[in-house]
C-alpha cells in the first residue's frame, strides 16, 4: 500500500495516549476519534497524546457510524471494555462499515470458547463487510506466542502453568470493576466468585446464553490449546478476592478501598486436553500498594522443564505496541473474526506499517 494507514481511535482513555503515538510514529494516521466521556469530547487528540494538536477532534460515539462511512478508515483500534457483550455495538458498526477492527478487549482474543454465540454472529459479519475483527495486546505475546515458542523447544510437555499480575490502575474503570476491586468480600462472593460453584452444564448453559464473564486466562486457556493443536476435555475457573492489610487508594475507582476489602481478584484456569497435557494459568489483577510490580512467570514441564519470569513488564507500553505492530496482520487476513493463534508470528515493525500491507 503506497498511502498511509488510516486509523480510527475507538476510546480515548490511559491506552489510547499510546495507541494513538505508536500510529504516527509507524507511519500511519488518526483520521477518527471516538469517546463517550463528556470531559473530553471536543478536544484534540493531542490532549490525550501529550503532544501537539492533530486536528483531530474526539467525537461522540454516538456519531460512529456515520463519521466511518464518510471518512472510510482502514482499521479501528478499540481500547474500551473487557468483555465481547460490551463491544457488540461497535464491532456490529465497524462491520457494516467495511472498517477493520483490533480491539485490547481480553475476551476478544479467544471469543469462541466463552461468547461463541456472539463470536459467530460476528464472525459472520465480518465475512459479510469483507473485514476482519481480532483481538491481541500484552496476551498476544507474553500469554501466548512466548508460551507457544518455548513449547516448540520442548520433547514432551505434561503441563503448562502461567502466573501474571498487572495493576488494575492502568487500564481504566471497566477493568477495575470487572475485577471487584472495591466490593466486600461479602460483594466479591456474590457478585463474582458465584459464578464458579456452578456444574459444567450450568456453566455451559450461561456461554451459550451469553451470560458468562469469563476470567483473561479462560481464553488464554482457548488460544494455547488452538495454536498448539490440542483438544479440550474440560476447563474451570476460580476467582478468590485480592485483600490489602492497610486502607488503599484506588484513583481509578476514585475510592479508598478499606482494609480487608477486595482490592481484585486472582482467577485461575485450569484446562485438561486429550493429549494429557494440562494448562493452568492464573492472572492476579487488583490494585497495587507501593510494594507490589507487575510479575509475568511461566513454566513448562516435561522433557525439560522451562521458566520464564519477566518482572515489571511495561504492561501498557508492550499491550499497546502489539495492538499496533499488528496492524498489516489484521488488514492482511482472511475476513471474520480471527485470532492471532492463526495468524503470522508478530513482528517488530522497522518500516512503516504500509509497507507490510499485501492487499490494495
Amino acid at each position: 500500500m503506497e498511502r498511509k494507514i488510516k486509523v480510527a481511535q475507538i476510546g480515548c482513555g490511559k491506552m489510547a495516549k499510546y495507541t494513538m503515538r505508536y500510529v504516527y510514529e509507524k507511519g500511519a494516521e488518526i483520521v477518527l476519534a471516538f469517546d463517550v466521556n463528556n470531559d473530553i469530547l471536543g478536544n484534540d487528540i493531542g490532549s490525550i497524546m501529550e503532544s501537539d494538536n492533530k486536528n483531530i477532534i474526539i467525537e461522540d460515539i454516538k456519531n460512529l457510524e456515520n463519521r466511518l462511512n464518510e471518512v472510510k478508515p482502514d482499521i479501528a483500534i478499540v481500547t474500551t471494555m473487557s468483555l465481547l457483550n460490551d463491544l457488540t455495538d461497535i464491532l456490529r458498526i465497524c462491520c457494516k462499515c467495511h472498517v477493520n477492527a483490533i480491539t485490547t478487549c481480553e475476551e476478544a482474543f479467544f471469543a469462541s470458547n466463552s461468547n461463541p454465540t456472539l463470536f459467530k454472529e460476528l464472525d459472520s459479519l465480518a465475512k459479510a463487510g469483507g473485514i476482519t475483527i481480532t483481538g491481541c495486546g500484552y496476551q498476544d505475546i507474553f500469554w501466548g506466542n512466548l508460551i507457544s515458542n518455548l513449547a516448540s523447544s520442548t520433547h514432551k510437555i505434561t503441563k503448562i502453568k502461567g502466573s501474571s499480575s498487572y495493576n488494575v490502575e492502568d487500564y481504566g474503570i471497566a477493568l477495575a470493576k470487572a475485577h471487584g476491586s472495591g466490593l466486600t468480600l461479602e460483594e466479591f462472593e456474590r457478585e463474582v466468585a458465584s459464578l464458579d460453584n456452578m456444574s459444567e452444564d450450568e456453566r455451559q448453559k450461561l456461554i451459550e446464553n451469553r451470560e458468562f464473564s469469563p476470567s483473561y486466562m479462560w481464553n488464554v486457556a482457548g488460544w494455547l490449546i488452538d495454536k498448539l493443536g490440542l483438544h479440550l476435555i474440560s476447563i474451570n475457573q476460580k476467582c478468590v478476592p485480592q485483600t490489602n492489610e492497610e486502607d488503599i487508594y484506588s484513583s481509578t475507582l476514585d475510592m479508598t478501598i478499606k482494609a480487608g476489602d477486595a482490592t481484585g481478584m486472582s482467577a485461575v484456569v485450569t484446562a485438561e486436553t486429550k493429549e494429557g497435557i494440562t494448562i493452568e494459568a492464573e492472572c492476579i489483577g487488583k490494585v497495587y500498594n507501593e510494594n507490589e510490580f507487575d510479575v509475568n512467570a511461566w513454566t513448562i514441564e516435561g522433557e525439560p522443564n522451562t521458566t520464564m519470569v519477566i518482572n515489571k513488564p511495561a504492561t501498557v507500553e508492550l499491550t499497546c505496541a502489539d495492538i499496533v505492530n499488528r496492524i498489516p496482520d489484521v488488514i492482511n487476513s482472511r475476513s471474520g473474526f480471527v485470532s492471532t493463534s492463526e495468524m503470522p508470528e508478530p513482528k517488530y515493525r522497522v518500516n512503516s506499517l504500509n509497507e507490510y500491507i499485501e492487499k490494495e
